[in-house]
């Protein structure tokens, strides 16, 4: 009797640890993923002088928004509470679930969309703002996707750092707060820096 009792309750810590392993690979796993890449994209949450600005470059604009990398939500919540049509995309469902909820808390889910997909895999054609917070690595890519996909009247406003070959018609912020805002009517025709 004693010996049963303990393999019932060796049993269920052996059961009790595994379940807490596997629920926190589940957690861990989206967040890690992004820093494992070929070009590491953490989750770093945009600080509120970060949105402040993105949003100053947003005055007078209207049309669709696309927040690329949209992590927690907040530059496509405060988009949408300005009056966008906003959607985000972003790799880790985690944070994509996580700002539907904030958007229904904050009451602009019907002007929010968030997606869980990788940015390399969407056309950004139908955009007339897109925000990206972006990694050196990357911006000489996306510089070039964007510019091919973009219509004529569309800004792009890069947050923490700029791209490499674009000259921005707007500079606001210092430090890791500085936002960048390019037209691409004047941005187009421009070489990519290799």
């Amino acid at each position: 009797e004693g010996g049963s009792k303990r393999r019932s309750w060796g049993l269920f810590v052996t059961a009790g640890v595994g379940g807490t392993l596997v629920a926190l690979y589940a957690v861990a796993t989206p967040f890690v993923t992004p820093a494992l890449r070929k070009v590491c994209l953490p989750f770093v949450p945009a600080t509120s002088t970060q949105i402040q600005n993105v949003l100053k470059m947003l005055e007078n604009r209207s049309g669709s928004l696309v927040d690329i990398g949209s992590g927690d939500g907040r530059i496509v919540i405060a988009a949408a509470k300005k009056g966008f049509k906003a959607v985000g995309y972003e790799l880790n469902p985690w944070l994509v679930w996580y700002s539907r909820y904030r958007a229904w808390r904050d009451g602009v889910h019907q002007n929010t969309k968030f997606y869980i997909s990788d940015l390399w895999k969407v056309s950004f054609s139908h955009y007339t703002n897109v925000v990206v917070f972006g990694v050196p690595q990357m911006m000489p890519q996306l510089e070039k996707k964007l510019e091919e996909e973009l219509e004529y009247d569309a800004r792009i406003i890069a947050c923490r750092f700029p791209f490499p070959c674009w000259i921005p018609n707007h500079t606001i912020g210092e430090g890791i707060d500085t936002v960048w805002a390019y037209d691409l009517k004047h941005s187009r025709g421009c070489e990519t820096k290799n």
